[in-house]
């Protein structure tokens, strides 16, 4: 039976990229050329090109995946660990709740205006 995925939040995402994690966006190319998280060395992978694209991401370091809400991401944290990848994690609210964290992003967030309020960011 396969573990539970492990769940990080954006910011405890921030300190983890600090240490060397790589953030990976599962969302697709047009949601990205609209409005993209501005972290160095962001891998694109979108959702409907993991299967086939797998096994460019590293194992050898840890992975952080990333979509809008989270749900996408959840499920390719599910598919790599399938796969035999064992650092990886899934962004919780994903992009929603990183930009209304103020963390840096590239475009225009104002596709995300109408987002709920929120709450405490890691728990809860």
């Amino acid at each position: 039976m396969l573990e539970e995925a492990k769940e990080v939040c954006p910011t405890t995402t921030q300190g983890l990229l600090q240490q060397g994690a790589r953030l990976v966006d599962v969302r697709e190319r047009d949601e990205i050329a609209q409005l993209a998280f501005d972290v160095p060395g962001v891998i694109v992978m979108p959702l409907s090109e993991l299967e086939q694209r797998y096994a460019e991401l590293p194992t050898d370091q840890p992975l952080i995946l990333a979509c809008l809400d989270g749900s996408r991401s959840l499920r390719a944290t599910y598919y790599l660990m399938n796969k035999g990848y064992d650092k990886v994690s899934n962004m919780k609210f994903g992009l929603k709740r990183w930009v209304v964290r103020g963390f840096p992003i590239k475009g225009d967030p104002g596709s995300l205006a109408n987002l709920p309020p929120v709450s405490g960011c890691c728990g809860g």
